[in-house]
């Protein structure tokens, strides 16, 4: 026989050998699989008008049909978004700088509070965490004033000190934190106290290790939140030297005053990119949180 020949033989006989349960596994597979290849189409859908749109004039970004390939491809947006006049560059320096800071805060005091909670005795140890945990039900709008007038007092207002802040303390984080902790086995913590260990090397030591999943997690979804937050530098924020980037995203206008769209989707595409690295980094163990910490 001849190569091909033996290759059909041999995935016949794999078809056939497979039980019903497994043929009916791989009809599923199937039948799930489509729909969902098209749902992730019709979602990357506006990504690729947002690119195709940046790599177009602005007289071709609203022609109808739509030209999903632009031809030719213009890259004179990227060069105007990043070193002209209004260049994102600063933006997007002060927006890491606050994303940075905020991760690194809010990871640090949510794992801290997160063992406190889960794995130290004190009175009113589950009173003092509900009432935190009961502070999430407070609209976030409804904190942008009180904070305004606060930080204008301490002559933090207009300063990237009033976006780091706030967001260094979390309920979700500590709430994240916390639930991973009581999961753990009480034992670990019992072994190590008989070979001398203190609360602070048990936490550095053995539980902090064993959540960097979750840590990588909470980073994630920290670095998103502050990334992609605009309402808070709207109140708090008002010199363009201090703007992060979802500020800096509204100042591309052409003569007329009119929103260009070229220049705001090559912006907006630079923008995404942090996100998707951070994300394509950790998400192994982003998945591997969702799975330890049960949420659905």
């Amino acid at each position: 026989m001849t190569d091909a020949t033996l290759t059909r033989v041999s995935d016949g006989t794999r078809r056939s050998n497979l039980t019903p349960r497994q043929r009916r596994s791989r009809r599923n597979r199937w039948l799930w699989g489509i729909p969902l290849w098209l749902l992730a189409l019709a979602f990357l859908a506006p990504f690729a008008w947002m690119v195709s749109t940046s790599l177009k004039s602005n007289l071709d970004a609203f022609s109808i049909p739509m030209q999903w390939i632009p031809d030719p491809a213009q890259w004179d947006s990227y060069v105007e978004v990043l070193t002209g006049e209004n260049s994102i560059l600063p933006a997007f320096a002060n927006s890491v700088i606050v994303a940075v800071a905020r991760v690194l805060g809010e990871v640090l005091t949510a794992t801290m509070a997160g063992y406190a909670f889960a794995r130290l005795h004190f009175r009113g140890r589950d009173k003092v965490f509900l009432a935190y945990l009961a502070t999430s039900i407070i609209p976030a709008q409804l904190l942008l004033v009180p904070r305004f007038i606060y930080f204008q007092q301490l002559s933090l207002y207009d300063t990237l000190w009033a976006l780091i802040l706030p967001g260094m303390f979390t309920v979700l984080g500590t709430f994240l934190m916390r639930q991973f902790f009581v999961a753990q086995p009480a034992a670990f913590a019992e072994a190590a106290r008989i070979d001398g260990a203190n609360e602070w090397q048990i936490f550095w030591r053995l539980y902090l290790p064993m959540a960097t999943p979750v840590i990588s997690a909470l980073g994630i979804l920290a670095f998103v939140w502050s990334w992609n937050d605009y309402e808070t530098p709207l109140v708090l924020i008002s010199s363009p030297e201090v703007y992060t980037l979802p500020l800096s995203l509204t100042g591309f206008a052409d003569e007329q005053g009119a929103l260009s769209p070229n220049l705001s989707m090559a912006a907006s595409v630079v923008s995404i990119i942090p996100v998707l690295i951070v994300f394509l980094l950790l998400q192994k163990r982003f998945v591997q949180a969702l799975t330890h910490t049960g949420i659905k």
